[in-house]
């Protein structure tokens, strides 16, 4: 099959960084770059056609808005006229402070956190919360509630297996997690420290549209997969917390997202380190942050500001979800997506080709096919269809920054194919 060319409009060729460039003196670069001169991050002035780029599906690191991508390059050498890039400057630096500070603030807008929540960004990435929030957050002799939705609540376990009290709300892995558990399903403790839950799996391919009553108990979500792609109440949570990667960012980076009263719960001998307290007191720079992905974050926050803000970005994701299961639905069972619809993910869609679920296939067959699905969608632009190596099949990211386009360019393929 064809090298199908991506579908994304074209804006007026513009390169940052030509050879002249290069001679310039450093004043001279500086005032190129000087803080007037600053636009916001809006739209790309190179089209993806000119730039060659693949329709990215991946499931992490993922997409990145192909603006903010061009606000890197041109930023790279010298950060708005200070001579150094972000990834050599102090971290106590003015610089990186004001960095630092409106990344924060720009959350802080978009998803209507107020003052009695803190905000910081750390390291380790989403699994180290999966220690670090019980280490801080659990009661002497009070459980810790899991609705176990996949595999990264699995993961969650694990860690709490390691000497912390918990409960086993409600569990849909007998039904290979194909869905989300009923209200009816989840029996919680009277006097859980927490109820932890993950709002989208990403390898199963299941997303809470409703979150679930925790009654007295706060609720820590692992909202890694679908931060900032749809309104959410922060005031219901006690902890929110992200990897960058998929919706925010790039890869090194966490968000947490945290009630400032939980923070106390802590133990003073807990390693320093360990403490959210220590990060919330020091503004996230406790330690040496990983300044460029925190200023990649407040970019990304940017953008999203800028496409109508988190309403702007569940209206867009909605129609490349509803674009991409219309096309699975239609298939005449070609395709199928072994989900519950009400369960049904709109970051990670999973689907099988030839019979899926159906059997109209056998099995040894259907991985054949789908192999030869996802070597002519990559050889067509299409990457990162293939679906996660513990179960198989296909399975796509529509996360933020993946374009309609994108979208309508993969359903074409899946027609024809």
């Amino acid at each position: 099959m064809g090298v199908r060319t991506p579908l994304f409009s074209s804006q007026p060729h513009l390169l940052f960084w030509e050879a002249k460039n290069e001679s310039q003196p450093a004043t001279a670069a500086a005032e190129c770059h000087s803080k007037e001169e600053i636009h916001a991050v809006k739209h790309a002035t190179v089209s993806a056609r000119a730039t060659k780029r693949a329709l990215n599906f991946n499931a992490g690191p993922g997409a990145l808005p192909l603006p903010v991508l061009e606000r890197i390059r041109e930023e790279l050498l010298d950060w708005r006229g200070s001579g150094m890039s972000v990834m050599e400057m102090s971290h106590r630096s003015p610089e990186f402070d004001s960095i630092n500070a409106a990344a924060e603030q720009k959350l802080r807008n978009l998803l209507g956190i107020s003052e009695d929540y803190a905000v910081i960004f750390v390291q380790g990435g989403g699994s180290m919360q999966f220690t670090m929030a019980p280490m801080n957050l659990c009661l002497p002799v009070k459980p810790i509630d899991v609705l176990h939705t996949g595999a990264w609540t699995a993961k969650a376990i694990g860690e709490l297996k390691k000497g912390f009290l918990h409960h086993i709300a409600a569990s849909t892995e007998p039904e290979k997690f194909a869905r989300l558990p009923r209200p009816d399903e989840m029996k919680f403790s009277p006097d859980a420290s927490y109820v932890h839950i993950c709002t989208n799996n990403t390898i199963e391919g299941t997303q809470w549209t409703t979150l679930p009553e925790t009654v007295n108990s706060p609720l820590v979500a692992d909202m890694s997969s679908d931060i900032a792609s749809r309104p959410v109440d922060v005031k219901k949570f006690g902890v929110i917390f992200a990897g960058a990667q998929k919706n925010l960012g790039p890869s090194g980076v966490t968000v947490v997202i945290i009630r400032k009263d939980l923070a106390e719960r802590a133990d003073k001998n807990l390693p320093t380190l360990l403490q959210y307290r220590t990060h919330i007191k020091e503004k996230s720079l406790y330690h040496t942050p990983p300044a460029f992905a925190v200023y990649i974050v407040g970019l990304v926050l940017e953008w999203i500001a800028s496409e109508g803000g988190i309403r702007g970005m569940e209206k867009r994701n909605d129609a490349k979800a509803s674009l991409l299961y219309g096309a699975i639905e239609s298939s005449g069972g070609f395709y199928s997506c072994p989900v519950e619809k009400s369960s049904r993910s709109k970051m990670n869609v999973v689907f099988r080709v030839a019979g899926g679920a159906a059997g109209s296939a056998t099995a040894q067959n259907m991985e054949t096919i789908e192999k030869k699905f996802s070597a002519e969608a990559a050889a067509a632009g299409l990457v990162g269809t293939p679906g996660h190596r513990s179960v198989g099949g296909m399975r796509v990211s529509l996360y933020n920054a993946v374009e309609h386009a994108a979208v309508e360019a993969l359903t074409s393929f899946m027609r024809e194919f």
